[in-house]
């Protein structure tokens, strides 16, 4: 898969592209990351970028010409593309997302500056604008990042186990049970017992009573679209009702 990336800050992905999963996937072309500096697009001795809004207002506008002829320059190396402005105007991001964009061949994604782009760019260049949560950022390069390492882990052969990515929080739509490693006692708290236990039965049932219990505290409002089994809400009743296990014992 090809991350396209549009942006006047090009020097921020430097090391992102070279760092962790996302960099290993590109060492072993899985994964390529192309940064495009908008400014080489600009024209004029001073490439000018932006300029004041129409109507008056604070802040600047990013031109539409550089955005443009960017896009327009760059490669496709597929058929499947989408092109996605970053935006906290945009739609918010989620896993279900970044499953879409996992089956593409190519991602394009222009980061924002300033008070925003110029209206025009949306109009027939955009596909769509993307939010990564309900705040704003002063460009969208860290929006990028988000995006493409969401996307680019979903990718197959990009993770060592490709169970991993299945068990995330918000798979299935629940968050992700506790997980434990060595040593088995820390600060005189144990591992839970079960999951020494070896009987896979009874630890699949722990994690997915747990997973249940912290989606419930933490994130109830993603109960309303999870799919749960007759299992799951038996387990769910149980837990409202007072019983830390839900239906287990």
């Amino acid at each position: 898969m090809r991350f396209d990336v549009l942006t006047l800050f090009p020097g921020m992905f430097d090391r992102f592209a070279e760092q962790g999963v996302l960099g290993r996937a590109v060492q072993r072309g899985l994964l390529h990351i192309q940064v495009t500096n908008i400014r080489d697009y600009a024209r004029g001795r001073h490439r000018v970028t932006d300029d004041r809004p129409y109507g008056g207002g604070s802040g600047m506008v990013m031109k539409p010409g550089p955005i443009v002829r960017a896009m327009d320059a760059m490669e496709r190396p597929g058929d499947s593309r989408r092109v996605v402005l970053l935006s906290p105007q945009g739609t918010l991001f989620n896993q279900d997302m970044a499953w879409e964009f996992a089956g593409l061949d190519q991602l394009v994604l222009v980061c924002g500056r300033y008070e925003g782009v110029d209206e025009r760019v949306l109009n027939g260049h955009v596909d769509m604008e993307l939010s990564i949560g309900d705040y704003v950022l002063s460009g969208g390069e860290i929006a990028a990042m988000a995006v493409m390492d969401a996307v680019g882990r979903l990718i197959p052969e990009v993770l060592g186990c490709e169970d991993s990515n299945r068990e995330d929080s918000f798979e299935g739509g629940l968050l992700e049970h506790p997980h434990y490693t060595r040593p088995r006692m820390f600060e005189g708290r144990e591992v839970p017992e079960v999951l020494l236990s070896g009987d896979h039965e009874k630890i699949r049932k722990w994690r997915r009573a747990r997973s249940l219990e912290r989606t419930l505290k933490r994130r109830p409002d993603l109960l309303e679209k999870a799919a749960l089994t007759e299992e799951d809400l038996e387990i769910l009743e149980g837990l409202k009702s007072g019983s830390p296990d839900g239906h287990q014992n």
